[in-house]
């Protein structure tokens, strides 16, 4: 693993996301970490899940923290893909950017709803990586 990413895994669009980088990340780059399980804070006690769940939190391997889009673009590039979302630390595109990122993190249920008809996923329903999770703790 490079990089941890504590998602919302009740968001159906924050957990397709999850679940396309889950594809994409064909050589385990990248491990995710659902924030509304309920051991979460007993297995992460480092990492404020109601921080996180106001915006992504990405962990290093040396332990270093990124938050928003800084996680997505790493992320997307430990993948293989970073050319999706690159251009979105560009020095003048970053600060617009991360703006928008923050009004898509506070209103991402309703966001969710509109585009997929679901505001929240039920228990289970959306997790992208499930079983990648669990093998990861093995």
């Amino acid at each position: 693993m490079k990089l941890r990413v504590f998602y919302d895994g009740s968001c159906p669009l924050c957990a397709a996301e999850m679940k396309q980088l889950a594809a994409a990340d064909r050589h385990g780059q990248v491990e995710l970490q659902d924030i509304t399980r309920p051991d979460f804070s007993e297995r992460f006690p480092h990492i404020d899940p109601v921080a996180a769940d106001r915006i992504l939190h990405g962990e290093t391997d040396d332990g270093t923290l990124l938050y928003g889009l800084d996680v997505t673009a790493r992320a997307w590039h430990l993948a293989g893909k970073g050319w999706r979302v690159n251009w979105l630390r560009w020095p003048l595109v970053r600060p617009v950017a991360d703006r928008v990122y923050l009004f898509f993190a506070r209103h991402r249920h309703r966001i969710s709803s509109l585009l997929t008809g679901r505001e929240h996923c039920e228990a289970g329903t959306c997790s992208p990586a499930e079983s990648r999770q669990q093998s990861s703790r093995r």
